[in-house]
This record gives structure tokens, sequence and C-alpha cells, in this order.
């Protein structure tokens, strides 16, 4: 008798333990495989995305906003932008969802372990960093300083509110936060992320940039970054586009020769500079 081949593209359900509302159009949801089998299994790297699936709606891939250093339980942080995640953020805790993966390089730990590390994220692009940073903490003997610099539209669009004040209270750790536009109950800075640069300390030489957000802030971070000096394997940041099948069979995320999903979507800046159309 002929062996099956297990089905890439077929989701295993997984039951919402916890949700928490981070801002008004973003959510956390905490995840569990309801297969003990895969929930025991489970792994992934920071910055890995998964697809997930709504029944009726389609499948969308979410970037693992929670530290693989506890994978039995993994979270995802959801921005409601169209009718699928509009119908996730209906969800509450014990509903289910559909869940495959985890797809993509993620962050290239073995290059990172000994260095001082500046994560740079914009709006929901702390949720991937989240899960690198959470990772970093875990592990905190393996790296140098810690510089956290992001920027969300308002104060109310912040997201991990208590995750960013946490991370102050880290050793040798230091966040600093921008919103665009403040309103009247805030004291902290106002304008871009690269507006935080002037209260920035860190060692090109030393230190390793992860960056995540808007791709025009990510442009504008990336070649400031190298105008300090950082090398160009030293400037590590993702790259959004539309991807659908999630192991490069359908082609949505190509760019030029490379796949979103399987190359990326995590890249150096040296890497960036070949792929057409990226900064």
């Amino acid at each position: 008798m002929r062996k099956m081949v297990p089905n890439i593209y077929l989701p295993y359900p997984a039951s919402i333990d916890n949700v928490k509302e981070e801002t008004p159009d973003i959510r956390t949801f905490s995840l569990s495989f309801t297969d003990r089998e895969m929930r025991d299994h489970f792994t992934f790297r920071p910055g890995q995305f998964i697809l997930v699936s709504v029944f009726n709606c389609g499948e969308a891939p979410i970037s693992i906003s929670s530290s693989p250093t506890s994978s039995a339980i993994f979270e995802l942080s959801i921005k409601k932008v169209g009718s699928l995640t509009g119908e996730i953020h209906r969800y509450n805790t014990g509903d289910e969802m559909g869940v495959r993966g985890p797809y993509g390089n993620g962050f290239p730990l073995e290059r990172l372990y000994g260095s001082d590390l500046l994560f740079v994220g914009g709006g929901i692009g702390l949720a991937p960093l989240r899960s690198m940073i959470q990772y970093v903490f875990a592990r905190r003997s393996e790296f140098g300083r810690i510089t956290i610099l992001y920027g969300a539209r308002s104060p109310e669009d912040i997201v991990f509110k208590e995750d960013l004040a946490g991370w102050e209270e880290e050793k040798d750790a230091r966040v600093l936060i921008t919103v665009d536009k403040g309103d009247r109950p805030w004291k902290g800075a106002t304008g871009p992320v690269t507006r935080l640069w002037q209260e920035t300390d860190v060692d090109p030489s030393s230190t390793k940039a992860i960056v995540c957000g808007p791709p025009v802030m990510i442009s504008y971070v990336v070649f400031d970054l190298l105008k300090m000096g950082f090398a160009e394997d030293d400037i590590i940041s993702t790259v959004e586009r539309n991807m659908k099948c999630g192991v490069g069979k359908c082609g949505h995320c190509s760019i030029g020769s490379k796949f979103t999903c399987i190359h990326g979507p995590v890249f150096t800046y040296r890497e960036m500079k070949e792929m057409p159309s990226v900064l």
C-alpha cells in the first residue's frame, strides 16, 4: 500500500487561550494546538510567520509575536485591516482557528550571539521584533547591550505597553518611544522613529540592527544606519510581500529570484539592495 503524503496546505486547529487588546485595532491571541502531538512538537524561530485560516474568509500570514522559549502556547498580534482579520477580532477565548507553519527563515540567531543589538520598530512591526526581544531577554547572558526604538502613530496606538515598560527594567537595556502626534497627557518624544537617533548611543562596529515596520520607515532607518557606519550584513530587516502558499509555489511573493516566504521574510541590507523595488 502506498503511503499517503502529508498535505502541506492543511491547517491544524488551534484553540484561543487568551485575548488581550493592545490598541483599538490590535489584539494579541494566545493559542495552543488542540492536537497534543502538534502542541508538544511545535517549534519556531523568532521572525518566522504562520498562515492563519478562517472558514469562509480565507488565509493570511501573521508573524509570531511570542518567544520560542515557550512554544507550547504561542502568540499572534493581529491588526484589524480587512474581512479576515475583522472576523478574527470577533473571536474569544475557547474559539478555534486554523494554523499551518511556521514558514520563512526567521532572524539569523547564530550571527547575533555576543553582539549589542539595536531594535527599531514601527506600529505593528514591533510584533515580530517582540518575539526576538523576548528570546534575547530569556537568554540574556548571550547578548550585549540592548537598545529598543519604537514609533507609533499616537499614544493610543502604542502596542505591548507592559512589555515596553518591562524591557526598560532589564539589565543593560534602553527603550525609547516616539509618536507621530501626541495628545495632551503625552510627555514623550514626537516625530518619526528616526527622531530618536539623537538620544541613541550605539557602536556600529559591535552592534547588529534589526528593523521592522512600514516600508517607508524601513527605508529611512536603513539609509540612516548606513550613514552611521553599520556594515551591510549588520542591518537586518523584514520584507513584506503578499504571501499566499508559504512554500514558494504560488509565486505571489516573488521578488526577482527570491521568494519572501522561503528566502525571507528576513534579509540583510546586502541582500535587499539586490532585490528590485524593496528600498
